[in-house]
């Protein structure tokens, strides 16, 4: 399917109606056929219902130069081709200015700052797992376990109040909306999450406490208030819906994929529990939860990239992790699910500047609920049959609505 001057309509699940309708875990084939392809694809996004043209960048080491390049492809320059509206956050920012805003909280997501934080991310998963039995089959295990256990550990890392947190689903589901009116439901989103968490600021300044919110008060007070107010956005929001979306997804993916002599994923490390790490590598890069690549940068000088192709300063480029992480030349038969691949160096959170802030936190999250699924609920099998899990549309991170389980 073409759409303006033979170009691919962005992303490419999109319905009559322009609406992004992945029907299931599984990325569009094409990726696949592009990373090992001319590596540059003409595409059109439609941002508020008007077309912006742009290229989709897909192999790998073209995808880690965009991605690492922040001098030459903008984020901030590219705000009007996304359908996101992150203007003042972090990933809608470029050089000192995006290094000045995430060195205000980077140190709380280092990797040994999370290895701190593993008991009381087990104990979260631990407590929430087994309200979900205790309540009994059938359940729920996005509503009943992800989203309220990937809630938790954000939400008590930033000083939330426990009270307050489902608020942040209903705002986040605005926030990462997509289709023409996704800019003024992001914007309503902004404002109401806005004015509660200046609030919360306003808490702790003169009187920080030893939460994260506490450092944002203290440590980014000269900042503008947009910037204080949707730096712990970002973070509520990212910390919670990519982590709850991934938990789901890699459930249905090992419950129903076929892998090696024991028929399925979730067999094979119900067996091979110590292969677990390895095996959520490769369901990252596989099945990461973005629904339609890479946020756009802006060319900001001629270049070339790392497989000769040129690009010209104006050009809007979107660099696509999903293809990138099935380049052959980096992953030999790139479709194949294989946990013992290794290395597994997959671009899913991405690369450079504005590699994931949270990347290393929503990992330890994801094993650890896969963990102790596998150990205190091995029977656990899907409710319905696959194909009638609804997977969420128009929405920037790829997960299903619900995902019934029993056990």
């Amino acid at each position: 399917m073409t759409d303006i001057d033979g170009r691919r309509p962005h992303p490419f699940h999109q319905d009559a109606d322009g609406v992004n309708r992945p029907p299931g875990p599984r990325k569009h084939p094409d990726y696949a056929r592009f990373a090992a392809g001319s590596g540059v694809v003409p595409i059109v996004r439609r941002v508020g219902g008007a077309p912006v043209p742009a290229l989709l960048i897909c192999r790998y080491a073209d995808v880690r130069e965009v991605l690492r390049r922040q001098d030459v492809f903008s984020r901030a320059a590219a705000a009007h081709a996304d359908e996101v509206d992150v203007a003042g956050t972090m990933l809608g920012m470029d050089g000192d200015e995006h290094a000045r805003v995430r060195g205000t909280v980077k140190d709380a997501f280092t990797r040994p700052a999370v290895d701190e934080l593993r008991d009381a991310v087990r104990a979260a998963a631990e407590a929430r797992l087994s309200s979900m039995v205790d309540a009994g089959a059938p359940a729920d295990l996005v509503r009943d376990f992800a989203v309220p256990f990937a809630l938790d550990v954000i939400c008590d890392l930033l000083g939330l109040p426990a009270a307050d947190r489902m608020r942040f689903r209903r705002w986040g589901d605005m926030f990462l909306g997509a289709g023409d009116l996704s800019r003024e439901d992001a914007a309503r989103a902004a404002e109401e999450m806005g004015g509660y968490l200046w609030g919360q600021l306003e808490q702790r300044r003169g009187r920080p406490g030893g939460d994260l919110l506490g450092r944002i008060a203290t440590a980014a007070a000269g900042q503008p208030a947009d910037v204080q107010i949707k730096l712990p956005i970002s973070l509520v929001v990212g910390g919670w819906e990519t982590t709850a979306s991934s938990i789901a997804t890699f459930v249905h993916v090992l419950r129903t994929e076929p892998y090696g002599p024991d028929g399925t994923g979730w067999a094979y490390l119900v067996a091979h529990p110590e292969r677990l790490d390895a095996a959520v590598a490769e369901l990252e890069r596989l099945h990461s939860t973005s629904n339609g690549d890479e946020m756009p940068r802006r060319v900001m000088a001629d270049v070339t990239l790392p497989s000769g192709v040129r690009l010209a300063e104006g050009d809007i480029v979107v660099p696509s992790h999903d293809a990138a992480n099935r380049d052959p030349d980096v992953f030999p038969d790139p479709e194949r699910m294989d946990f013992d691949r290794a290395p597994t160096p997959h671009l899913s959170f991405g690369h450079g500047p504005h590699y994931c802030i949270g990347a290393h936190l929503g990992a330890l999250e994801v094993r650890t609920a896969l963990g102790l699924l596998l150990r205190d609920l091995p029977g656990l099998r899907l409710a319905v049959p696959p194909d009638e899990v609804r997977w969420k549309a128009g929405h920037a991170i790829l997960g299903p609505v619900a995902l019934p389980v029993t056990w």
